[in-house]
């Protein structure tokens, strides 16, 4: 299911601000390199991202799934002075052209590249985080998000990606990765210790602020 007509979009990101070069040569190098190309954030959620950051002007962010570094970069732009991304992926084989791409954007100092598996590294985790945006496996949303609530501090918050899951959580006989974000979805708006709000921005963001 398309969440938004392909027109409507490209008019929005028209009259958005545009990608940087680092953000378009990423952009453009995963597209033709690296498998499951759609798996990157892309100019209108960047900005999006990179807008709340700014607004938020974090000291700590977290991001559970790095894939290429898009997203890392953008959520970087609003990073107070002085301030650290941690960001953890699994997959060791995009290492390099991760770290590549951080240097190429000029954030390499302020991001703590972590290969593993997040929720092992998660409890590991000082914090307090003043922003965390899940996008890793579906099936372990909840799980992260369990992990990480009380690591994030009054007024934070947590972003997670593809909460609309190309549409079918409305499914009533959903897979197993439609399930979990389903069931995510549930326990993020049932959850007394935060307050939400389901953006239908590219395949969903659910924005939640600690209370």
């Amino acid at each position: 299911m398309e969440i938004i007509n392909p027109d409507l979009n490209a008019y929005a990101e028209r009259h958005s601000t545009p990608e940087s070069t680092p953000l378009g040569e990423i952009n453009r190098d995963t597209h033709l390199n690296v498998l499951m190309p759609r798996m990157l954030s892309g100019h209108l959620q960047g900005r999006v991202l990179a807008l709340i950051s700014c607004l938020l002007k974090p000291k700590t962010i977290l991001e559970i799934g790095t894939y290429t570094g898009y997203s890392a970069i953008c959520l970087a732009e609003g990073l107070e002075r002085g301030g650290k991304l941690i960001t953890i992926d699994k997959n060791a084989e995009l290492e390099d052209r991760v770290r590549r791409n951080l240097v190429a954007a000029g954030i390499n100092d302020a991001v703590d590249f972590r290969i593993g598996k997040a929720e092992e590294i998660i409890p590991t985790l000082q914090g307090p985080f003043d922003l965390v945006f899940i996008d890793a496996d579906k099936v372990r949303y909840s799980l992260y998000y369990d992990l990480v609530i009380d690591k994030v501090k009054s007024g934070g918050l947590i972003l997670a990606d593809n909460v609309l899951w190309d549409g079918k959580v409305l499914e009533t006989s959903p897979d197993k990765d439609t399930r979990a974000i389903q069931d995510f979805n549930r326990k993020v708006n049932t959850d007394p210790r935060v307050e939400n709000v389901l953006l239908p921005i590219r395949d969903g963001i659910m924005v939640a602020r600690k209370i």
